[in-house]
């Protein structure tokens, strides 16, 4: 039995995350900590069963200090959540990170290096790695089931209110914090699936701006050029389309192409082959995929890496790439 914590309850994906957490039966949920006294008892005001029946840290060295508890899951607010990272990292435990991984790159790597050094485990927290359509895309794609890919496509839009009175930091007002606005909160997703595919990207060329929002810095129309010797992805985000909203992903290669959409809940992928191969015919086959909760499958992932039954999915390097590119798309690293 592995004995975990949490850190943090601002981020979009805490909840989900602690209850997929406290549901695993290989791991003790010990408590989470929330650093913000004020968002602690609007939580357990809320009664809402998952933070009414944990148990809250009273301090973060409740959660450090114990050497029983070997991972801690990151969830505060981007804003903060980097500096809950490197508190974990230094504390020795292993950290299942929800992205992204701060605004300041550097220190990223920094935290990622004292991680290395010790032997810890940073896992981020893109919700796609494990989802059915995602990985039949990226292994044909990293196969050559597909040919040359010479192009993605990704679209992955949501609608946001100007200001969220339950958590202020998802608003569009809060999330104006973060230069590249809805491109930073939401791009590390698909810029994850498009590096595991293609790499890292030789230029980026972004284009931001404020369409619809009263919160003027807030980028919430956004697109992402990634240009590679041999081919192009581009990433288009926004945060006032209208629900629901039409998430695409588009692989393309010279061989074949494969299309999803909607990317949730998981339904069909129609795949185009110019030659019959894998089973399937020449032409546009249909294909139903299996709709998976989020968080689960890529939660149990980390689990069997930390009781050293696999290794882990992504390497620390591929971490680093995602990150690294996300910044260069939103102006923190030079393109």
């Amino acid at each position: 039995m592995l004995r975990m914590a949490q850190f943090g309850t601002k981020h979009g994906h805490a909840q989900g995350v602690f209850e997929v957490m406290n549901e695993h039966p290989d791991v003790e949920m010990a408590g989470v900590y929330e650093p913000d006294n004020a968002r602690r008892e609007q939580l357990l005001a809320s009664g809402i069963p998952t933070w009414k029946n944990a148990h809250w840290f009273d301090d973060a060295s409740e959660m450090l200090d114990d050497e029983s508890i070997v991972a801690i899951s990151s969830e505060g607010a981007n804003r903060e959540s980097l500096g809950h990272t490197e508190q974990i990292i230094a504390a020795g435990k292993h950290a299942f990170y929800d992205k992204p991984a701060g605004d300041d790159y550097r220190r990223f790597v920094r935290v990622a290096e004292e991680a290395r050094n010790k032997g810890l485990m940073i896992q981020m927290g893109y919700m796609f790695r494990n989802h059915d359509g995602f990985e039949r895309i990226a292994n044909w794609a990293r196969s050559g089931f597909l040919g040359h890919v010479f192009q993605v496509r990704a679209h992955m839009s949501t609608w946001l209110p100007e200001t969220n009175p339950e958590n202020p930091v998802l608003g569009r007002e809060g999330l104006a914090y973060h230069r590249g606005g809805i491109l930073y909160d939401l791009g590390g997703h698909v810029l994850d699936q498009v590096v595991w595919i293609l790499g890292r990207p030789q230029r980026i060329t972004s284009f931001m701006q404020n369409a619809a929002s009263d919160a003027r810095d807030f980028m919430d129309n956004t697109l992402a050029v990634l240009e590679y010797s041999k081919a192009i992805a581009t990433v288009d985000i926004a945060a006032i389309e209208a629900k629901p909203m039409a998430r695409r992903f588009e692989v393309y290669g010279t061989e074949g192409s494969a299309i999803m959409e909607p990317m949730e809940p998981a339904d069909k992928l129609h795949l185009t082959l110019m030659q019959p191969k894998g089973g399937y015919p020449a032409g546009v086959s249909e294909i139903q995929l299996e709709a998976r909760p989020r968080y689960v499958a890529s939660f149990a992932a980390f689990v069997r890496a930390l009781k050293g039954e696999a290794a882990p999915e992504r390497s620390m390097d591929h971490e680093l790439l995602v990150q690294e590119t996300l910044m260069r798309a939103t102006g923190g690293l030079n393109g």
